[in-house]
């Protein structure tokens, strides 16, 4: 399906905070049923269905995290951003970061290598391939940190790095695998070969699948917020710091 034009509308910030109610019933169950039927194909399901300040049109939550646009019977379906026109602000972008909050609190931070660097009173988990440059590009940034606790989940991604999960695994398997990983990320030096371990390299790549990460690497911050791909380092602590 083409996507469809911008659309513009002039809306609180954001929706889910507008104090608008849910779809009426009627309403929401024809969205329902119309888009998922109309895409079966795709197993497509419909998340929430809720109202926008926009006369006639609903906001809808497919599969948890993509946002469409569409009216009462489900004839159109819109394809875009909502952009806020008076305060410049683009409220699909912000609906789309709340539907993707991560709860820090329950990530498996013992299926993660640790680093403390200095207090360590900071602290960031971050999806991470052994053999994604811009994964190599971030450590460097964060080995020039002095108050940062680091959380590294392995996540290879076989289809770019075929001996990235066999390189995750020897790293975890070592008997310091936080000097391992630090020494191969940021020096080059792959530690010597070690028996395999019992390892969490296939639940940690199941992990970032399922919260939707299609790269390396992903930080994750304890407020619940997501960002994909290297940060230079003034940047870096910059966004570290404003989502504690």
């Amino acid at each position: 399906m083409k996507p469809t034009p911008l659309l513009l509308a002039a809306l609180c910030l954001p929706l889910a905070a507008c104090g608008k109610p849910a779809a009426d019933t009627n309403a929401e169950r024809t969205i329902r049923a119309k888009l998922e039927k109309a895409y079966a194909g795709q197993n497509l399901s419909v998340s929430s269905v809720q109202e926008t300040p926009a006369a006639g049109l609903y906001e809808v939550v497919l599969g948890g995290r993509q946002i469409v646009y569409t009216d009462a019977k489900a004839d159109y379906l819109l394809v875009g951003e909502m952009i806020d026109i008076a305060n410049k602000t683009n409220l699909t972008e912000a609906r789309s970061e709340e539907l993707n909050k991560i709860d820090f609190a329950a990530l498996p931070l013992d299926k993660a290598i640790k680093e403390v660097r200095g207090k360590g009173e900071l602290k960031v988990a971050v999806f991470s391939d052994p053999d994604c440059p811009f994964c190599r590009k971030l450590e460097a940034e964060f080995a020039k940190t002095d108050n940062l606790t680091i959380y590294t989940f392995l996540m290879p991604i076989s289809s770019l790095h075929p001996q990235a999960a066999a390189k995750s695994v020897r790293i975890w398997c070592q008997p310091d695998r936080t000097a391992a990983w630090l020494k191969w990320m940021r020096e080059g030096q792959m530690p010597p070969a070690v028996a395999e371990c019992t390892n969490p390299v296939a639940d940690t790549t199941a992990l970032g699948e399922q919260l939707g990460f299609n790269g390396t690497p992903t930080l994750v911050f304890p407020n619940g917020r997501t960002q994909a791909g290297f940060m230079p380092l003034p940047q870096l602590m910059e966004t570290v710091r404003e989502n504690q």
